[in-house]
């Protein structure tokens, strides 16, 4: 991992407040005065708070990492079959043939955290491309763009 960098507290207010405000969060979640700092990768920047690698941000986003529990438990859920794992974890995107469930209603342009139909363990972030409940109604296509998956830059530089 690159350099940690520490963010100045106007700055950090700026990422939470923006960052609580799109994923409707506790104003507690982060305590009174968390420490940010930032790494620069080569396509996104990861955030740390109080030295957790929670929140990343790519194409102008801060989005949560995989690692970021309390939430990824709060977006809607699409479960996907074994044979799509593999696929999912190399960057591609989610297939409507690949889709066991879904987990809650969205819309499109909602996150949604992509699991494994077996163990439920998150294997990606991604983009609805279609509200939840035209999927199984689809045949084929695309349902999810991957946006942060496991084996990614950003899981890369936060696992261990």
């Amino acid at each position: 991992m690159s350099a940690r960098v520490g963010i100045r507290e106007k700055e950090a207010k700026a990422i939470l407040t923006e960052f609580e405000a799109r994923f409707k969060l506790d104003e507690d979640l982060f305590g009174a005065r968390p420490r940010l700092e930032k790494v620069q990768l080569e396509k996104a920047e990861l955030i740390l708070l109080d030295g957790k690698p929670l929140i990343f941000k790519k194409e102008g986003r801060y989005l949560p990492t995989l690692r970021f529990d309390r939430v990824i438990q709060r977006l809607p859920k699409v479960v996907v079959d074994m044979g799509a794992i593999s696929h999912v974890c190399n960057g591609a995107d989610v297939m409507v043939k690949g889709i066991r469930r879904t987990e809650e209603e969205f819309k499109s342009g909602d996150l949604v955290v992509v699991l494994d139909e077996k163990h439920g363990k998150s294997l990606a972030i991604g983009e609805a491309l279609v509200d939840s409940s035209l999927i199984p109604s689809m045949e084929k296509g695309k349902a999810v763009s991957n946006v942060h998956y496991v084996s990614d830059e950003v899981w890369n530089a936060i696992k261990g």
